[in-house]
């Protein structure tokens, strides 16, 4: 009996050779010419910057002192919170950002930048 198994184990050995393809070379990845929004190019902007940057927002609230503008694409959307400087002179500015999928999961931020940003380079 250990014989049959045994001889079963080598001749099953012996058939997977083939089963694991050659290692080809990686493919070429084109990088687009525009650099990615990053979180801390962001962060600072004033609201004709980010408008220039993604485009017109799907909402531009306003509450007191602070500025909401919200910019929605395919694949996420940025909320990013405009508020003015701590000594009270000047143009708001982003102070934070939120990001989250269409369907409200969560999201890398750099990721939902890039997006927003390659959106708006195609138009």
């Amino acid at each position: 009996m250990r014989f049959w198994v045994l001889a079963c184990a080598v001749a099953l050995g012996g058939c997977g050779g083939e089963m694991i393809p050659e290692a080809r070379p990686a493919a070429y990845v084109p990088v687009p010419s525009a650099a990615p929004a990053s979180v801390l190019a962001v962060k600072g902007q004033t609201a004709p910057r980010l408008i220039a940057q993604f485009g017109q927002p799907a909402l531009d609230a306003t509450e007191g002192p602070a500025r909401k503008l919200q910019f929605a694409g395919p694949i996420c959307v940025l909320d990013a919170y405009l508020y003015p400087p701590a000594k009270g002179r000047g143009e708001p500015v982003v102070t934070y950002l939120d990001t989250r999928q269409r369907d409200g999961s969560p999201i890398d931020q750099a990721s939902c930048l890039a997006a927003l940003a390659a959106r708006r380079a195609e138009r």
